[in-house]
């Protein structure tokens, strides 16, 4: 036995060993980031399209071409590295996660130059220098500096210097947006008193606009940098030496010219110096979770009167489309087939956009709380329209005549006969689907909802711990979706009659 325990513990010896050699010399001759882009011939650049402008944005006059100051600074810096440059379209707020898991080589993406940003990943030289800019409607007086935003209601784009300078500040109503459209949008629309945001996206669209006003002086200066994957050390050298020569050769400033962004903000970029960056320890917050799971219930209470607000909504409303669909004149009949056909074959992200940024053109006007339930709900209500219509279709053709034939009317036949023992087929769909609007209602982040989702991703990329908040949440989710199964199942037994 003492034989056998020894021949275990050197093989788990040997087999360690093995292990760290081979960690060590998949480190030393991993092939090189810059090499690998020029075997390649490409140099892959993550960036975001959807409401980019002036940096990287579809051409109004030919959808098809992307253009923007950045777009060509990504030309120039390929060209500058003996590569062409290809652009990979990804969610703004998740350029670094994304760059981590290597879906491209570089991020070019107006990537400011923070503490925050620098301990994930490394950062190049800058190569642009921007300021924080307040965009009011032109009417709104005062608003002309940070102090005066407080106990307002303001946007700012995800994930972005201007949200964690909004976030620093006591008694402000914070909305977050996924992107810089969206925010003008409920500017407009009298949702939100301003906006906060660097200034070439104030440049781009609220200067050309009469109905918005740049209010005070920009502030809060800062730069942007190309972000890299700290592993790729020759990359950043290959990318520091690039920039410098653009710069020299006056390169990036007839760009920076051509879409109107130059100002004399860019001379700073000479003299920049790096600062000392202070070292943090990242931890798992499941360490500390007595002071994130407070964040994240709150987050999912905002998740528990979506789903119940929206799903008795979808109830009602599917109810009536089936009675509808099956009971009502021709034409009611495909009115009721075309909404369930036109709501199931197309996206509830595009229902929600029309419903909150597309109702206030004609004057109506909802808030986030009610757009997101009134989205959900007539989504979901399609759904459970079918679920109904299966239910009523189940019922033997049979008991109706029979109903019929004793007297009763139609409507006495429905409400005593036929839907008592629908009820009772379509509990299992609809509690799924229930329990799917749980999951489903994170989409209402767009819109700028803060339920549990969005929480978990504001956090994530403050912490950089996207595994423990990850378990806390799925958990959360978990917690509020099995309840609702068991209660279904109960319900289910208890109205089954006929156990045959």
């Amino acid at each position: 036995m003492s034989n056998a325990w020894r021949s275990t513990r050197l093989l788990c010896s040997l087999t360690s060993t093995v292990i760290l050699v081979a960690s060590c010399y998949s480190s030393l001759f991993a092939a090189d980031a810059l090499q690998e882009i020029q075997k390649r011939g490409v140099l892959r650049w993550g960036a975001d399209a959807e409401g980019g402008a002036p940096y990287v944005y579809p051409d109004p006059r030919q959808p098809g071409k992307i253009i923007g100051f950045e777009f060509e600074v990504a030309e120039a810096l390929a060209r500058r590295l003996g590569v062409r440059a290809e652009m990979v379209q990804n969610q703004w707020d998740q350029l670094i996660p994304a760059l981590d898991r290597g879906n491209f080589d570089i991020v070019l993406n107006g990537l400011e130059l923070t503490t925050e940003n620098q301990q994930r990943i490394a950062m190049s030289k800058p190569y642009f220098a921007y300021s924080q800019q307040i965009v009011t409607r032109a009417e709104t007086p005062g608003l002309d500096n940070i102090e005066t935003l407080k106990a307002k209601k303001i946007g700012a784009l995800s994930s972005s210097v201007a949200e964690r300078l909004l976030q620093k500040m006591q008694n402000v109503d914070l909305r977050s947006y996924p992107g810089n459209v969206e925010s003008f949008r409920d500017l407009k629309a009298n949702r939100i008193d301003a906006v906060l945001l660097d200034l070439p996206i104030a440049l781009y669209y609220a200067k050309p606009d009469p109905s918005f006003r740049l209010s005070g002086a920009p502030f809060a200066p800062g730069y942007y940098g190309i972000g890299v994957r700290k592993q790729d050390a020759t990359l950043l050298v290959a990318i520091n030496q690039a920039i410098t020569e653009l710069s020299d050769c006056r390169t990036l400033e007839c760009i920076y010219r051509k879409y109107d962004v130059w100002d004399e903000r860019q001379a700073s970029l000479q003299g920049y110096k790096p600062e000392t960056l202070s070292t943090v320890k990242f931890h798992s917050t499941l360490r500390d979770w007595p002071k994130y799971l407070p964040l994240l219930l709150r987050g999912a209470i905002t998740t528990v009167e979506l789903s119940v607000l929206s799903m008795a909504l979808a109830v009602v409303v599917g109810l009536v489309i089936v009675l509808v669909r099956l009971y009502a004149i021709a034409p009611l009949q495909w009115l009721a087939k075309a909404y369930v056909e036109i709501i199931r074959g197309t996206p509830l992200l595009i229902q929600l956009f029309l419903i909150y940024y597309g109702l206030p053109e004609i004057g109506i006007r909802l808030n986030a709380f009610l757009a997101a339930i009134l989205g959900l709900g007539l989504n979901y209500a399609a759904s459970e329209s079918e679920n109904y219509r299966a239910g009523i279709q189940s019922i033997p053709r049979g008991q109706t005549e029979a109903s019929l034939a004793l007297g009763m009317s139609r409507w006495q036949t429905l409400q005593h006969v036929v839907l008592p023992q629908a009820f009772r087929v379509v509990i299992p769909p609809v509690t799924n689907d229930f329990i799917a609007m749980f999951k489903d209602s994170s989409i209402v982040s767009v819109i700028t909802m803060v339920e549990l989702t969005k929480v978990y991703g504001m956090l994530a990329m403050s912490t950089y711990d996207y595994i423990g908040l990850g378990l806390m949440t799925a958990g959360i989710y978990f917690g509020l979706s099995y309840p609702a199964s068991i209660f279904a199942n109960w319900l289910e037994k208890k109205l089954c009659y006929d156990h045959r």
